[in-house]
């Protein structure tokens, strides 16, 4: 098994890397209207698979540059537009007689991922973006050195922007509840908490830049 990973080409390494990221990124807004616990914290199920993002485009910015990582992101981007229109196609789309009864259902979950689907498109964009621009900023700065700084420090900030602007997008005047302020406090614990999960990956990154570049 060892010897047939080790014989795997960089360049179905990286089909590899690009299929778990546009994935990652379509699976967080399907799953991601679950809400589940975490000790005191409520936090939505695409928290896991958000880090994998940053992970995936911090390796191949290091191994394949900056352009490279940018046209994922916008192909990606692309993807998550299509699948937009297409939920909202299917919530359109009056159901077969067998179906009457599962519908309300359906429109109820599919409806709530169409704006999770903005809020998470704005958000990706944006947050990405600025990943790819910081982490090739830090670069020059360290002259290619210090890895785990660069990494962290690209995606502490591209972060906290995407957690601001999802959450806002997503969940703003949903209910009377969901005012400015109650708003920070969905922020707070979920950045912190995507924080300790980026820090934590950090091994991963090396071994993922090892890995492609074998």
């Amino acid at each position: 098994m060892t010897t047939i990973f080790k014989n795997i080409s960089q360049d179905n390494k990286i089909t590899f890397l690009q299929t778990i990221f546009v994935a990652s990124i379509i699976l967080a807004n399907i799953v991601g209207i679950k809400i589940i616990n975490i000790g005191p914290i409520n936090v939505s199920m695409g928290i896991w698979l958000v880090p994998i993002t940053f992970l995936i485009t911090d390796i191949l910015a290091e191994v394949k540059g900056k352009k490279f990582v940018g046209r994922l992101v916008w192909t990606t981007g692309l993807a998550m537009f299509f699948s937009y229109l297409f939920i909202k196609l299917s919530i359109w789309i009056e159901p077969a007689d067998r179906f009457q009864e599962l519908n309300p259902a359906f429109v109820t979950i599919f409806e709530s991922s169409a704006r999770i689907f903005i809020a998470s498109i704005v958000a990706f964009m944006l947050s990405q973006l600025h990943d790819i621009w910081a982490f090739e900023f830090w670069k020059k700065k360290t002259k290619g050195k210090y890895f785990w700084l660069r990494n962290n420090l690209s995606t502490i900030v591209s972060q906290f922007i995407d957690t601001t602007i999802f959450i806002f997008i997503a969940f703003y005047q949903l209910t009377p509840k969901f005012d400015f302020a109650f708003m920070w406090t969905l922020i707070v614990p979920y950045y912190i908490l995507k924080i300790i999960l980026a820090i934590a990956d950090t091994p991963l990154a090396y071994l993922g830049v090892k890995w492609l570049k074998k």
